[in-house]
């Protein structure tokens, strides 16, 4: 049985001022208890989008300009203010690339997992903290009170982004939003933090956007993936679909660009240039001044996201938006 969509991202753009048009057009879906990566390099729109998700962009200089969220049937847009509140944080949690940032210096862990708990739940302190303690224990931190009662200052990075998971999860969401969560940890502690999060998404049935410019990092734990681009989703697939056969040139760069131990030896792909400044998108498709088989056309129409059968190989459709889909490619 097919799971429901939980989440509904319809023609979303986002600006800011005087004008950057930092996200384009972006469209995704979230299933339950799916766990759906966006991936895309720095300054491609990831975070931008979530924070639109999410409710918390700065509003000024940003502004929402067109599209819809639409979270478990309502949306999110249209809402008043204190409803927003009330979804955000429990409905829809979110953890943060750098935890040190986020997590306040000035209060102990079990403070601001009981804080969440009190405000969103309306724990009494003595639940809170009954609470709090398994959720510790959920994340490894140990169901006793030494994390509990210790600063952001007093745990490693790894601990960190562990407390900052469980201030996420705390109130039972629905969707969790992670904004590239292993990036600043090293290989094991990454790996450690993916079968956590895994093991949670399972254990709680919720959903997750993880977010990451590693398609490496992705593979290991998503059920789809959407890549960004400039702003734009520019192709959308299972997992499997994807790396069996991507169809985009943006995303086989990103492929060919991941370390594989069978070519040791060979240089790894690299892609020329930077990702465009959100104030000055190239006409056409943005890839086109990196692209190796772009031509005029690319530079003068804007390829629309549209399905595309992938091949006798791969299973279902994808959603591609390139000019040359199957007609030309990068070896």
């Amino acid at each position: 049985m097919e799971e429901k969509a939980l989440l509904r991202v319809e023609n979303l753009h986002v600006t800011f001022e005087p004008k950057a048009r930092a996200v384009r057009g972006v469209s995704l879906e979230i299933r339950e208890r799916e766990v759906h990566g966006l991936v895309g390099e720095s300054g491609s729109g990831k975070t931008v989008t979530s924070s639109a998700v999410m409710g918390i962009l700065p509003e000024p200089p940003a502004r929402i300009n067109m599209g819809k969220i639409i979270f478990k049937g309502k949306n999110i847009l249209e809402l008043e203010e204190e409803e927003k509140r009330s979804i955000r944080g429990k409905e829809i949690a979110m953890v943060f690339q750098e935890p040190a940032k986020y997590l306040n210096p000035a209060f102990k862990i079990g403070e601001q997992i009981g804080e969440m708990l009190r405000l969103h739940l309306g724990m009494s302190r003595s639940e809170a903290l009954e609470r709090t303690l398994e959720i510790l224990g959920l994340v490894g931190l140990g169901a006793d009170k030494r994390i509990l009662n210790s600063y952001p200052h007093e745990l490693s990075g790894g601990m960190k982004q562990r407390a900052m998971i469980a201030m996420a999860i705390s109130c039972n969401p629905s969707l969790v939003i992670a904004d590239e969560p292993t990036t600043a940890l090293d290989v094991t502690l990454q790996r450690q933090i993916l079968k956590l999060i895994e093991k949670l998404k399972e254990s709680l049935n919720m959903s997750i956007l993880f977010i990451s410019h590693d398609l490496g990092i992705v593979r290991e734990i998503a059920n789809k993936i959407s890549v960004i681009y400039a702003g734009k989703i520019v192709e959308n697939a299972g997992k499997e679909e994807l790396f069996e056969k991507p169809l985009h040139p943006y995303t086989k760069l990103l492929l060919l660009s991941i370390p594989d131990p069978e070519k040791r030896g060979r240089r790894l792909k690299s892609i020329p240039g930077k990702v465009p400044d959100a104030s000055s998108v190239p006409s056409g498709c943005a890839f086109h001044p990196r692209c190796p088989i772009a031509e005029d056309i690319c530079s003068a129409e804007e390829p629309p996201l549209v399905p595309v059968k992938a091949g006798e190989n791969v299973r279902g459709l994808h959603l591609v938006a390139c000019h040359f889909t199957g007609k030309k490619w990068i070896e």
